[in-house]
């Protein structure tokens, strides 16, 4: 399986969103708090945004939460987990 990573705050609406509906759907993941300048360019410099949060499936952006949000409604996370894994 893949490793989901979550660049967020403590206090985004949108990141609490995501962390809800990844673990509605029991995918774990790995967030980094983007507090420190270090993490914020880090999380720039990986998906070209600077909004909170930015979300990957290994080395594939995903996007923010309405990305997230779209995939699910399109094809279902797990789906577009397991299809990344097989790539």
């Amino acid at each position: 399986m893949l490793t989901v990573t979550m660049y967020a705050t403590a206090t985004c609406p949108y990141c609490q969103a995501a962390r809800r509906l990844l673990a509605k759907k029991g995918i774990q993941f790995n967030e980094i708090e983007v507090t420190s300048v270090e993490k914020r360019v880090e999380m720039i410099n990986r998906s070209g945004r600077r909004t909170v949060p930015q979300i990957f499936f290994g080395n594939w952006h995903v996007g923010g939460y309405d990305d997230l949000a779209q995939l699910e409604e399109e094809s279902g996370l797990n789906e577009a987990l397991n299809s990344r894994v097989a790539c």
